[in-house]
């Protein structure tokens, strides 16, 4: 079962991948005129400004939601592994994938954000929409929508859960062996998994509300309070900054480091962690309420930034300043390239970042790095959660055999336990296959819409105008030449009427 798995994710992270990740992000960059960089501003002002509605969320709760499927274990030991793998270049390469691929974060979420529906109360969107109402391509749509359920619901979950076992192990111990069905699994790991159920059944039940609350709050509490804790390192090791830095970019074309393992390595595992392309952000995206469909990409395409270049590279700096990493050689097992600690240490895991912090803050270090895990993995299943149930929402409109959402519940909380148990390799290559298999088919379809009508683009275009001219912002998709956008246009002759209603009544008799 393990080689056919890792067969079949050797098959879907081909070099084609790869580079279609890349590409996709560099010609949505020049399309866009790296909006990624001309609105910085623009992004930070539009994270505080809209409030949540009965149907909807803020701006700030569809980023906190978005952020949390984004910020999660690829931020730890994702990370620890592209250095792992692929030699401290990898980071080059993750810095390069993340900035690339804010503009296709842009692109997708606002198609999410374009194409959205209401129903049952709430907003909902996301590739599988995009894809039927702007491409009427129905069958894509429904490709995705099973790709999103099966990833999201099945493969992805495990390998959060599998990082907060190993860093609950690595922290408190083992404890107990306890004999299962899947070999012997240590109480302490069997103690952290039943309080992850219990509080993940408890958010998910209660609907999108529930997520974006709690979200909102943890998000940015742990990601700030793990970027203080990177700072601190670097204040204290700042003299060997300018050495590491310039260890990320000339080992990122190397022949010694692999260059072909760097850039795998680091556009894979950016990929997992930033999930521009993948095709997750522009669910959260498309529950904000919003003036515009524009103004909610830019939010998304700055959550990229905040993964990568502050959280991920908060990781990196860690590793690289305190030495604390192996980097794996292409030959024979257990030879490495670059051998710091133990060749026993794991590199699939967090072991470099505990490890990392433990040599500054004693045995604090990797006590912090497990509570940091807890917190990444845990609203990561929440956002992974989130996504499998819009997707099961999209299929049972068009099946008489409708699915339960108690089941994909279910489902995600078996999956948490199942990857929980499981060994981290094994785990981590199940979850690539889900993440590929999204990818591939949310990029094509995306440069497929470009082609077709490019409203993404249109959407930035118009927004640009409106700021420049100082007017409120408003959108009308009819004006724009973009069809399907039934929600937009039900809104703009909504506004319409009362803004023709409320002249009716001030003017005089």
């Amino acid at each position: 079962m393990e080689g056919l798995v890792t067969s079949l994710n050797n098959i879907i992270w081909s070099s084609a991948l790869v580079f279609l990740c890349l590409g996709a992000g560099l010609f949505y960059s020049v399309l866009t005129r790296f909006a990624q960089l001309r609105h910085f501003r623009e992004m930070c002002r539009l994270l505080f400004k809209g409030n949540e509605s009965e149907q909807g969320i803020s701006s700030f709760q569809a980023l906190a939601v978005s952020l949390s499927g984004r910020v999660g274990v690829g931020n730890i030991a994702g990370v620890a592994a592209a250095i792992g793998f692929g030699g401290p270049g990898a980071v080059f390469w993750m810095w390069v994938v993340a900035f690339l691929g804010a503009s296709t974060a842009y692109a997708e979420s606002t198609l999410g954000q374009l194409y959205k529906v209401e129903e049952d109360g709430q907003y909902r969107g996301g590739p599988a929409y995009y894809f039927e109402r702007c491409l009427g391509q129905r069958w894509l749509a429904v490709l995705f929508a099973l790709a999103a359920i099966v990833a999201c619901g099945m493969f992805l979950p495990g390998v959060q859960a599998n990082a907060v076992g190993n860093a609950v192990t690595q922290v408190f111990g083992e404890g107990t062996l306890v004999v299962t069905q899947f070999g012997e699994v240590g109480s302490n790991k069997l103690v952290a998994l039943a309080v992850i159920l219990m509080i993940l059944a408890f958010i998910i039940f209660g609907g999108i509300k529930r997520i974006a609350h709690f979200t909102q709050v943890v998000v940015p509490f742990m990601a700030v309070g793990y970027i203080i804790m990177a700072m601190i390192i670097i204040f204290l090791n700042i003299g060997q900054l300018p050495g590491v830095i310039g260890l990320i970019f000339s080992d990122a074309f190397t022949a010694q480091a692999g260059f072909g393992a760097a850039i795998g390595w680091g556009v894979r595992r950016g990929i997992y962690s930033n999930e521009a392309g993948q095709g997750t952000g522009p669910h959260a995206a498309s529950a904000a309420e919003v003036e515009h469909p524009a103004q909610q990409g830019l939010v998304q395409a700055f959550s990229v930034y905040v993964d990568t270049l502050f959280v991920c590279s908060a990781t990196a700096f860690m590793i690289l300043i305190t030495q604390q990493y192996n980097v794996q050689g292409t030959l024979e097992a257990g030879q490495f390239i670059v051998q710091n600690v133990d060749a026993g240490t794991e590199i699939s895991s967090a072991a470099f970042t505990q490890m990392a912090l433990g040599s500054v803050f004693g045995n604090f270090g990797p006590v912090f790095v497990g509570i940091s895990l807890f917190f990444f993995a845990f609203t990561t299943i929440l956002a992974y959660y989130y996504i499998a149930e819009t997707n099961t929402a999209y299929l049972n409109r068009y099946f008489k055999a409708r699915i339960p959402l108690a089941v994909i519940k279910f489902m995600i909380m078996f999956m948490v336990a199942y990857g929980m148990v499981n060994s981290a390799g094994f785990i981590w290559t199940i979850g690539d296959i889900g993440v590929g298999l999204m990818a591939w088919i949310n990029i094509v379809g995306i440069l497929a819409i470009y082609f077709v009508s490019g409203p993404a683009i249109t959407c930035l275009k118009d927004y640009e105008e409106q700021l420049k001219s100082g007017k409120p912002i408003t959108f009308d998709p009819r004006k724009l030449g973009i069809k399907n956008a039934t929600f937009w246009e039900k809104r703009h002759d909504q506004t319409n009427s009362s803004n023709a209603g409320a002249a009716s009544e001030k003017s005089p008799d």
